[in-house]
């Protein structure tokens, strides 16, 4: 039944991909619904199975086929199914089908929609595969999956040079953390022998006193470059905001559900060594803060719909990994679902206003649309509030949990100061998002209505949207705290719950919910109560607004740094070693052969005199080496 999982998405990638030429939007995109809502019926079924067991034994395995063996190494294609990897199963399944049903809707007009699909299901293979691998190469196996669907997807629309590069420069980014990724797992292996994750476990559990820290930590840290460049953080962020070029499904799908999450997921899968490394969750921690401050700064300052959400999905996966490198894996892989739920709605909320208002993306282009789109508004409203993290909605609950586990991890300034990175960022993301809202929805129009008609999206787009929501409202119920099923369930996996509920986790929870009302409240009153305010800050701040605007400048900064430098080096080597060196080697080669040609050419007139002179001169040649050269 595992198996069954990763069949189903990939039986639906190859019948939209190999039979689907001809097929509607409608067809395809039932096909590779119908093949992910089958995965996501078997998970749910699964995880009941999962619920039902006792609490020591709550894994399913399941092993598909010997996989690769070389003379004593046996490895084989093994599924594993326990609390963290069904949470994901679900995640992946459940919200992935609501993707799918939307672009059914949303790639209607496509002109290769069996395409679209097939890259979806085939991306929903190699998640699943990711989430289910039993071992660290099936997990490798399903990464670099992700990793080719992302460029196949962003890429989609190929044609547009700016989608086709956006496309490769995900690829290219990927490869560098993919990179050290795959040092890891070799330094795993040198380490204990092994890459089965239960395997390492108990090897590391019965060597915990030998084993080297020093390699250990160099392996943990080479794995998380790799949880680095696949869930956006910095510096191998910058791929992320460029990705919005593919369609709207896709960022929601990939860029904010799943395939971002990948990194997250894989540190809590490996939590029983990174809890070995303390300098390693050091590094993840800080990295985590900065990357959540650093990108909601950018958000600030951006104006297509797309960009803001790209970099508020950069910035709260700096959340997630603020929370597994202070040990916080359950409050990491809690604010990961919620974030599925509001972010997956968020974009596909932005994706119904880019519908309705015929591919616009800029939101200064935009408002009062809460006329013209009032489902759209409300799904869109609530995901709002949820990423603010306003009670009772969902992000409230993962939030607040992140920010406690960072207060409470360490003692006097170090966890003082990652709250206080993660309150700053907290107010910043209520507030960008809030403003994404106000100039979208609210306020007088700033479109042209003679020309540009807004409209509702079909309810193919709409009931997702509702789901969604209805999601992002109730999700962060599963984690309450103090009586936290998430926390007891993941038990098995990540260990007990460790951070302690008292008194200052309730002053700090109600500090975070004024910090989010303040940043709600500000936007909304400089946005749409005043909006001469933002008109006029606009200019005083116009210096900071144009670094915000410009990203810090990083992409420039890497141009002139490293892509520029490279090309050029390219270039040098294509022309004075390629060129000169290798094509001259393989173009001499050709001169000498063709030059033997023409010599022994000569000989060969058609006159059989000359043939016969030959012979006879060979055979003398012969008998005098017979005679005079063999006693020589």
């Amino acid at each position: 039944m595992l198996a069954l999982i990763l069949a189903l998405p990939l039986v639906g990638f190859l019948i939209n991909g190999v039979f689907g030429r001809r097929f509607s939007a409608k067809i395809a995109g039932s096909i590779a619904s119908a093949a992910i809502l089958g995965a996501f019926v078997i998970s749910v079924s699964k995880f009941f199975e999962l619920y039902s067991m006792d609490e020591s034994s709550r894994v399913i395995e399941q092993v598909v086929f010997q996989w690769i063996t070389v003379g004593d190494f046996s490895l084989p294609f093994v599924l594993r199914l326990d609390p963290l990897s069904s949470i994901m199963t679900l995640v992946v399944t459940g919200v992935g089908f609501l993707i799918h049903v939307y672009s059914i809707g949303y790639m209607d007009h496509d002109r290769t929609p069996p395409k679209f699909f097939a890259y979806l299901n085939l991306f929903s293979f190699a998640m699943l595969a990711l989430v289910l691998g039993g071992n660290l190469p099936i997990m490798f196996l399903g990464w670099e999956g992700v990793g080719l669907c992302s460029y196949l997807l962003i890429g989609y629309w190929y044609e547009d040079d700016a989608k086709a590069s956006a496309g490769k420069k995900a690829f290219i980014v990927n490869r560098i953390g993919d990179l050290g990724f795959l040092v890891g797992i070799f330094t795993l292996f040198g380490l204990f022998g092994t890459l089965d994750f239960v395997a390492i476990k108990d090897v590391a559990a019965q060597n915990a006193t030998t084993v080297s820290i020093a390699t250990l930590t160099f392996a943990t840290v080479c794995l998380f470059i790799g949880a680095m460049g696949k869930s956006a953080q910095f510096p191998l962020y910058v791929w992320l905001p460029d990705a919005m070029a593919g369609p709207t499904p896709v960022s929601a799908l990939i860029h904010a559900a799943t395939m971002v999450t990948a990194g997250v997921y894989m540190i809590a899968r490996m939590n029983f060594l990174f809890a070995l490394c303390p300098t390693t969750l050091m590094i993840v921690s800080g990295v985590g803060a900065f990357t959540a401050l650093f990108a909601a700064t950018i958000a600030l300052a951006q104006n297509d719909i797309k960009k803001v959400l790209a970099y508020s999905t950069v910035s709260q996966l700096g959340y997630m990994f603020m929370a597994v490198g202070v040990g916080a894996y359950v409050a990491g892989v809690f604010h990961l679902v919620t974030h599925a739920f509001f972010k997956a709605l968020l974009f596909l909320g932005s994706g119904s206003v880019i519908h309705g208002m015929h591919e616009e993306q800029d939101i200064m282009k935009m408002g009062g649309l809460k006329k013209y789109m009032p489902k759209t508004f409300l799904t869109f409203a609530i995901g709002t509030i949820a990423i603010a993290g306003i009670p009772p909605f969902a992000g409230f609950f993962s939030k607040d949990e992140i920010l406690w586990n960072a207060f409470s991890s360490h003692h006097g300034l170090a966890g003082t100061a990652l709250w206080g990175v993660g309150a700053l960022t907290a107010f910043l993301t209520a507030f960008y998002m809030t403003r994404l809202t106000c100039l979208t929805f609210l306020g007088a129009p700033r479109f042209d209505a003679h020309h540009t008609h807004p409209h509702e999206s079909p309810n193919v787009m709409v009931v997702p949207l509702l789901i969604l929501a209805g999601l992002s409202m109730v999700g962060g119920f599963i984690g309450i705290p103090g009586h936290s099923w998430l926390a007891h369930w993941l038990t098995p996996v990540v260990g007990p719950h460790s951070a302690a509920h008292d008194s200052m986790e309730y002053i700090l929870m109600a500090v975070s919910v004024l910090i989010a009302a303040a940043g709600c409240g500000l936007a909304y009153f400089i946005f749409v109560a005043r909006p001469e305010i933002a008109a006029k800050s606009a200019k005083q701040l116009a210096a900071i607004r144009k670094v915000l605007s410009n990203k810090y400048y990083v992409d420039e900064a890497y141009d002139g740094l490293f892509v520029g430098p490279i090309k050029k080096l390219s270039v040098a080597l294509w022309k004075h070693f390629d060129v000169k060196v290798i094509d001259g080697l393989v173009l001499g080669v050709a001169r000498v052969s063709k030059a033997a040609g023409e010599i022994a050419r000569i000989a060969h007139t058609g006159e059989l005199q000359l043939y016969a002179v030959a012979v006879v001169f060979g055979l003398i040649a012969i008998l005098g080496y017979m005679i005079y050269g063999i006693n020589l």
